[in-house]
C-alpha cells in the first residue's frame, strides 16, 4: 500500500512538471502608451508639436467659421424693412451692430447707394473677398501639417534603420534583442506621423467645406440685397 502511494505521488509531481513546462511564461508588465511614445525617440517631439499646432488652429477656425455661418435671415429682414421705409441710416446701423461678415458687406453696399449698381456690386464683392480671406486664415497651415507629419514619420523610420545597423556593427550579432530598439523607432514614428497626417488632412478638408458653405451663403444674400436695391427702379 505504501509503495502504491509513493508511485501516485511521483506521478502527480511529474504531471505538474509537464504542465508547468507546457504553459508559456507571460510577461508581468504590459507596454504602456507613454512608454511606447518614448520608444519613438526625438522624432516624436516635432510630430507632437505638429499635432498640437494642427488641433489648436482647427478648433479656433472651426468656431470662427461656425459663427460666420449662422443664420442671418433676421438681419436681411431688418435691412429690407429699413430700405423699403427709406431709412438708410437705420439700415447702416443695423449692419454695423451685427458685427458679421454679411453685415459688413451690406454696410459697404448701403454706403454706396446713389452710385451705379455696378459700383455697389464691386464694393460688396471686395468686402466679401476680405471676409473670406479672414475665414481662411491659417487653414493652409493645417494642410502643411498634413504633408509634413508623415515625412517626419518616414524620417524616424530612416533613423530606426540606421540604429539597427549601428547596433549590429557594434555587437556583430543579428539577434532580436539587438534590432528591437531600432524597430521600435521605425514603427512608432511611422504610425504617429501617419496618424497626425491623416487627422490634419481630414480637419483641413472639413474647414474648407465649411468656408465654401459660408461663401455660397454670402453670395446668395448679396444677390438678394442687389435685387432689393433694384426693386424701386422696376
Amino acid at each position: 500500500m505504501t509503495l502504491l502511494l509513493q508511485i501516485a505521488d511521483t506521478a502527480a509531481q511529474m504531471a505538474d512538471t509537464v504542465n508547468n513546462a507546457a504553459v508559456p511564461t507571460v510577461p508581468a508588465d504590459d507596454l504602456r502608451f507613454g512608454d511606447l511614445i518614448l520608444k519613438g525617440g526625438w522624432v516624436m517631439i516635432p510630430i507632437g508639436i505638429l499635432a498640437v499646432l494642427g488641433l489648436v488652429i482647427f478648433f479656433e477656425r472651426y468656431f470662427t467659421i461656425r459663427k460666420a455661418a449662422k443664420d442671418e435671415s433676421s438681419l436681411m429682414a431688418q435691412v429690407r424693412a429699413s430700405i423699403m421705409s427709406g431709412n438708410l441710416q437705420s439700415a447702416v446701423a443695423i449692419c454695423r451692430n451685427s458685427n458679421t461678415p454679411l453685415g459688413r458687406m451690406l454696410q459697404k453696399g448701403l454706403l454706396r447707394i446713389g452710385r451705379p449698381i455696378k459700383d455697389i456690386e464691386g464694393a460688396i464683392e471686395n468686402v466679401g473677398k476680405l471676409e473670406v480671406s479672414k475665414l481662411e486664415k491659417n487653414i493652409g497651415i493645417i494642410g502643411i501639417v498634413a504633408g509634413i507629419a508623415p515625412m517626419f514619420g518616414f524620417l524616424g523610420t530612416i533613423a530606426g534603420v540606421i540604429q539597427i545597423f549601428y547596433n549590429i556593427s557594434k555587437t556583430d550579432n543579428i539577434s532580436m534583442g539587438v534590432i528591437s530598439g531600432g524597430l521600435y523607432v521605425k514603427m512608432v514614428t511611422s504610425a504617429a506621423g501617419l496618424f497626425v497626417g491623416i487627422v490634419a488632412y481630414v480637419c483641413h478638408h472639413i474647414l474648407n467645406m465649411m468656408v465654401d458653405k459660408v461663401i455660397l451663403k454670402l453670395e446668395t444674400d448679396a444677390i438678394e440685397f442687389i435685387d432689393l436695391l433694384e426693386e424701386p427702379s422696376k
